[in-house]
C-alpha cells in the first residue's frame, strides 16, 4: 500500500486566498465573497473560497462508491468527476484518478512550507484539494486527486439521464 503523507497543518485556512479572485486564472463564475456567503454554508465558504481543508475521514463522500453518477462543485454545480474516476486510497478524503476534461484547473501551491499542486473548479475557482502523483496506486494515471467532500455534491445517474442527488449552492 502506498504511503500517504498527512500533515496536521493542512486543516487550516490559507490567509493568502480570501476571495474568488486568482492571479493566474479568470473564472466564468465571478461572484463576490458576499454573494458566495449568501449561497454557501460557513464550512463550504471556508473550504471553497478560503482554501481550507476538512479533517480526514470526516467527509460524507470519503467512503461513497456509487457505480454511476457525477460529482459536481458544491459552489457552482459544474461537473468535476465521474463515479468511475473514484478509488479507495485510504487517505481520509475522496480520491479520484482523473477529472472530467477541462473541469479542474491546477495551480502551484507553496503554502505550509511545501510544494503541492492545488486543484480548483474551472468554472468558479472553488478550492477542491490537491493532486499527488507517483504514489503507486494501480490507477490509469498514477495520480490521486485528494478532494474535500465539502467541495462536492453528487448526482446519481438513472436510466435516461442524471438525477439530482444533492442540492447545489447558487
Amino acid at each position: 500500500m502506498p504511503t500517504i503523507p498527512i500533515f496536521s497543518t493542512l486543516f487550516g485556512t490559507s490567509s493568502a486566498f480570501n476571495t474568488n479572485k486568482n492571479t493566474m486564472t479568470s473564472f466564468p463564475d465571478q461572484r463576490t465573497p458576499d454573494e458566495w456567503r449568501a449561497v454557501l454554508s460557513p464550512e463550504q465558504f471556508r473550504i471553497l473560497r478560503e482554501k481550507g481543508t476538512e479533517p480526514p475521514s470526516s467527509g460524507k463522500y470519503n467512503k461513497h462508491y456509487p457505480s454511476q453518477g457525477t460529482y459536481a462543485c458544491a459552489g457552482c454545480g459544474a461537473p468535476l468527476y465521474k463515479a468511475q474516476h473514484k478509488f479507495s486510497s485510504g487517505c481520509g478524503w475522496p480520491a479520484y484518478f482523473d477529472s472530467i476534461p477541462g473541469a479542474v484547473v491546477r495551480h502551484e501551491d507553496r503554502s505550509h512550507g511545501m510544494l503541492r499542486t492545488e486543484i480548483v473548479c474551472a468554472n468558479c475557482g472553488g478550492h477542491l484539494g490537491h493532486v499527488f502523483k507517483g504514489e503507486g496506486f494501480p490507477t490509469p494515471t498514477d495520480e490521486r486527486h485528494c478532494v474535500n467532500s465539502v467541495s462536492l455534491t453528487f448526482r446519481e445517474e438513472e436510466e435516461g439521464g442524471a438525477r439530482e442527488g444533492e442540492g447545489k449552492a447558487g
